[in-house]
């Protein structure tokens, strides 16, 4: 194979993808990977890395905590699925996508290695990441989980720190059914030894965390427990937030993401930069607050609150389950418009009993599929929204569907795409 298309059309074919394919996707064991990467001469104990997992807020963490790396001077890999654009955003050094030639050789190189292991999509993308940024001798390496955490392909790595972000209700039919069966899923990259911070409390659940911890004798920390955001106020940068610890310290932060709930990643960031520090990584404030407040051009996040036009207003976000959806309504809460043009699309295996009845009853609804098996035809979406008086049209695409609304929509109004991280997608391509 000669051409990046090629090889990623090769990937795209042969091997189960979660994307397109679901929970059939999704390997219970961590074998083909831990075989893969034994074959590459264990590319993941060569570099220093920091896992992030999480139901929600683990892609806005890894990106933040990668932008501050970086603003400290560290040759810093990021890790993150799934991609929006281009396959390339999963894989990044200092915010440069991994080159075209780099994958093209790796696939050609290990061919046979993959037709014999018949490793899953991720499968092969993780370890693609993980030999390259053994390769190029990275400092640190931010690692997102793809999907729960014990039995996540990423979770061959012994981290310097484990972080793990928001629990909610999703892949249910893959991390279990109860809040406390995903939390022990996730509590899953928890390492002997190892600290763990879990940037939001939740009492329901915390048991699962600290049980998991003691066991293995990882120090553990709940942000939430020792910060708290005192106020914040949004900008035309982002937002400043002030930030209060158990001692009455006040301290304040510039974030350019803007999304109302990266206030929860903020006290999580923040609580793991303390204890990194405590491992004797040097990283100043001046670090955090550069990375806080150049996140997007440090590594090239998407999808999250991002404005895409004004007048009207164009605003996507990849928010895609019950709790995801929750902030994305309370986002909306917090902006002005005189009527929202909503354009949404879910997949298949969504619980939308949980998401839609969130959803605001006044918009004007643009129901929509992407363009992969997985997602659910627009119609059948409209049908199940009408349960709870959620009205609009379906469209035959998410092309169509963004065409229709923004001639519908006048200058005071806002457009809002979400529902999926692959509706996102196909409004940025």
């Amino acid at each position: 194979m000669e051409t990046f298309e090629e090889v990623i059309d090769y990937l795209y074919a042969r091997l189960p993808m979660f994307t397109r394919d679901g929970a059939s996707a999704f390997k219970k064991d961590i074998g083909n990977i831990s075989q893969f990467c034994e074959a590459l001469g264990k590319p993941q104990d060569r570099f220093q890395s920091i896992h992030v997992a999480g139901t929600n807020g683990k892609g806005s963490t890894s990106h933040s905590l990668a932008s501050i790396f970086s603003s400290a001077g560290f040759k810093t890999g990021l890790y993150t699925s799934p991609h929006l654009v281009d396959f390339r955003e999963r894989v990044r050094i200092d915010g440069t996508m991994i080159p075209k030639k780099n994958v093209i050789d790796f696939v050609n190189q290990h061919r046979s290695l993959i037709e014999s292991i018949k490793p899953s999509f991720f499968e092969v993308t993780v370890a693609l990441a993980f030999d390259y940024f053994a390769e190029q001798n990275v400092d640190y390496a931010i690692i997102e989980v793809g999907l729960g955490g014990r039995l996540d392909s990423t979770n061959i790595i012994t981290p310097k720190l484990s972080v793990i972000t928001n629990i909610g209700m999703d892949h249910m039919n893959m991390l279990g059914d109860t809040l406390a069966e995903i939390a022990y899923e996730k509590a899953g990259i928890i390492k002997p030894g190892v600290p763990v911070v879990v940037s939001e409390k939740d009492e329901k659940i915390a048991h699962v965390f600290e049980k998991k911890a003691a066991e293995l004798g990882a120090p553990l920390r709940f942000a939430s427990d020792e910060l708290h955001v005192k106020s914040f106020k949004l900008t035309e940068d982002g937002q400043t937030l002030e930030v209060q610890d158990n001692s009455g310290n006040v301290s304040f932060w510039e974030m350019e993401l803007t999304g109302l709930y990266q206030q929860k990643n903020l006290l999580g960031i923040l609580a793991a930069v303390d204890q990194l520090r405590k491992q004797g990584i040097k990283i100043s404030s001046d670090d955090v607050r550069s990375g806080l407040a150049n996140v997007i051009e440090n590594t090239g996040i998407q999808g999250r609150w991002q404005k895409l036009g004004m007048n009207p207003l164009i605003i996507c976000d990849t928010g895609h389950n019950e709790d995801g959806i929750r902030e994305v309504v309370r986002n909306l809460g917090a902006t002005s418009y005189k009527t929202l043009h909503f354009i949404v699309g879910v997949m298949r295996d969504k619980d939308l009993s949980h998401m839609l009845p969130q959803l605001p009853k006044d918009a004007i609804y643009y129901f929509c599929s992407p363009d992969i098996p997985r997602a659910m035809p627009s119609d059948e979406l409209m049908r199940q929204a009408a349960v709870y008086n959620l009205k609009g049209n379906f469209y035959s695409s998410v092309k169509e569907a963004f065409r229709c609304a923004k001639l519908s929509a006048h200058k005071e109004d806002m457009v809002f795409i979400g529902g999926s991280n692959f509706v996102v997608a196909e409004v940025l391509t």
